[in-house]
């Protein structure tokens, strides 16, 4: 944990800024379709789950810290599949915060009652495995950049 530490404090204002900028862009483009921030463009059936808050939030953080990965810094990177896994990590988190019954394949797969009755369960496990997967893709990232750091004199 010590080395990720010493890792984030060697990143350059420009990879911070990405990072934030991606965070939040990562939280909006999950909460505002799913109507977890409540707008005009989105509705929602079932009310908003008290996790579905701390699941956006620390999705569009760790989504941040590991886009941010991927500009420049003073290391050298070339491992890119941490990508493809985080990607799919959001979109695990973003079918768990959704409305059970707005979920259309949920809804034409199972109807409106077995969507209430059998994914809004499975919601909850989604979060989990989501916010793992991208912990999972920050973490390979990160060690790549211990591994390929190198000394500035």
């Amino acid at each position: 944990m010590n080395n990720y530490l010493i890792i984030l404090r060697t990143w350059s204002t420009r990879r911070w800024i990405t990072a934030a900028i991606s965070a939040i862009v990562t939280g909006l483009v999950i909460s505002i379709p799913t109507a977890v921030l409540e707008n005009s463009l989105f509705g929602r059936d079932i009310a908003v789950t008290a996790w579905s808050v701390p699941v956006i939030v620390i999705t569009s953080i760790l989504s941040g810290l590991l886009f941010a990965t991927y500009v420049k810094n003073d290391s050298a990177n070339v491992e890119d599949t941490s990508l493809k896994i985080g990607t799919a990590g959001a979109f695990f988190s973003f079918l768990a915060v959704g409305c059970p019954v707005c979920n259309k394949i949920a809804l034409v797969a199972l109807g409106y009652s077995g969507a209430i009755k059998y994914f809004a369960p499975v919601q909850p496990f989604l979060a989990f495995a989501g916010v793992a997967i991208l912990a999972y893709a920050l973490i390979k990232r990160l060690n790549g950049e211990i591994k390929c750091s190198i000394a500035i004199k």
